[in-house]
């Protein structure tokens, strides 16, 4: 071989040598979990069987912690396949191992070899090697807080399919209540509907029970309550109401396991905290808030007020809490928390052009929680109020929202991790700092073209 063939093949050997990946989790394991059965790939010098299949049992699970264990796994990789992965994951953390879940997005095969013994082989190697990236999980009792409020959420979401069997009762007898009234689950509709259960049937006497303060006068309440009272359309009302009880009871219950974890939490500071001012949202208790005065628990817990912040509410603010936690230390900086919420812009660059910009899809539930937050404060005389006009009347209300919801995250990631209070702003300082700010903007822009701004005197 000569020296030029010599030196070519050792400047090759050498290329390869600086691009070979470096082995960062060297007791590493994959896991492919299914509903029957899962897949546990090990290193091939661990064991002479590195390939296992084994069952979803509960003795299945812990056979596959303690095999583990023997082959001396620190660190194991999976998928977050439904729900199944949850009993596996919280048994193997118990055990001492770093579970990584892993985003099936990250984790995608090599075309053409999709099966379940190869995603547990392929999912040991990408972890082996730290090429994916682990799935956020807050501590175990924010994780507690976060099963019950997303069952809470079940809960309402099954109760108001009963709501609506209510409103188809009514109507297929000419009931006119939901008209009438604004909500038929308030107190005026509930003793209505109570009473045609209980047999009344005159409109006069259903009328007289209106709540005083009702819009309508009590001569449109008999009008409304003139039916056609058809015994199969009074035996659905009647069990649609009893449907309604029977969740509005497990609501109850879910309401008092909540108040309980919330108060068992550590609370994240040690100062003598002063009473909680909550006279600047007293008219925003929301109808399907919790029972308990869910406010008062996170000022104790925090030692800030959430609920202070313009769009949000205790029940939003209690959403983001349990999908977050108290620990800001997860993300680098507020723009990092605010990409992992679906709030930030995505950027597809190629060959130095952004070709398309746009917020990924995502079902994250804080996310959601800060849009609804941003949606509530688009009409108040507040600074994000004027912000969230503004960016319509520039962007449309899709873009608004998102942005509006991008400021209040922001807002909620600094009061948790530096611990400061928020400190309101009205519209009218907003609007006048943006004036200065384009004053500003143009002064610059007509020095750089050489111009000079004078002011119109008065």
């Amino acid at each position: 071989m000569s020296r030029a063939c010599r030196n070519q093949t050792k400047t090759a050997s050498q290329a390869v040598g600086a691009d070979a990946l470096t082995i960062l989790n060297a007791n590493a394991a994959g896991i492919d979990i299914g509903l029957e059965e899962m897949w546990v790939s090990v290193r091939a010098d661990r064991d002479p069987q590195p390939l296992r299949k084994f069952g979803m049992n509960t003795p299945d699970l812990f056979t596959v912690a303690d095999w583990l264990k023997v082959c001396g796994v620190e660190t194991v990789a999976m998928e977050s396949t439904g729900v199944y992965w949850i009993p596996l994951y919280e048994i193997l953390e118990a055990r001492g191992f770093r579970v990584y879940l892993v985003n099936a997005r990250q984790a995608k095969n090599l075309p053409g070899r999709k099966r379940d013994e190869g995603d547990a082989q392929w999912l040991r190697r990408l972890h082996t090697f730290g090429l994916l990236n682990n799935s956020f999980r807050p501590e175990d009792e924010i994780c507690a807080v976060r099963a019950y409020w997303r069952h809470r959420v079940d809960l309402i979401e099954h109760r108001a399919a009963h709501i609506q069997h209510m409103q188809k009762a009514l109507h297929q007898m000419n009931v006119r209540l939901s008209p009438t009234v604004t909500d038929i689950t308030g107190v005026t509709g509930m003793a209505i509907i109570r009473a045609i259960l209980a047999g009344k049937r005159d409109p006069v006497h259903l009328a007289q029970l209106r709540n005083p303060r009702c819009a309508q006068p009590e001569s449109e309440f008999v009008k409304a309550l003139t039916g056609n009272y058809r015994d199969e359309h009074v035996f659905a009302l009647k069990q649609a109401v009893a449907l309604y009880d029977a969740y509005t009871h497990q609501l109850l219950e879910c309401d008092q396991e909540l108040e309980r974890k919330f108060s068992a939490l550590k609370p994240v500071h040690d100062d003598d905290l002063p009473p909680l001012d909550s006279t600047d949202k007293r008219n925003t208790h929301s109808k399907n808030a919790p029972a308990y005065d869910g406010r008062n628990l996170l000022y104790h817990l925090l030692g800030i007020d959430l609920v202070a912040v313009h769009g949000l509410n205790e029940v939003t603010a209690q959403i983001i809490l349990s999908e977050i936690g108290t620990d800001m230390s997860c993300w680098s900086d507020e723009k990092h928390f605010c990409s992992w919420l679906g709030l930030a812009p995505h950027h597809d660059v190629s060959g130095g052009k952004v070709l398309r910009r746009r917020t990924l899809k995502t079902h994250n539930r804080a996310g959601q929680a800060f849009r609804l937050a941003a949606q509530a404060v688009g009409k108040t005389e507040t600074a994000y109020g004027a912000f969230f006009r503004r960016m319509r009347a520039m962007h449309g209300p899709r873009k608004a929202i998102v942005a509006t919801a991008h400021k209040i995250a922001r807002a909620v990631y600094i009061m948790l991790r530096d611990h400061k209070p928020f400190h309101a702003l009205d519209s009218d300082m907003y609007n006048q700092r943006e004036k200065e700010r384009q004053i500003a903007r143009l002064y610059k822009k007509a020095t750089t073209l050489g111009f000079t701004l004078t002011p119109v005197s008065a």
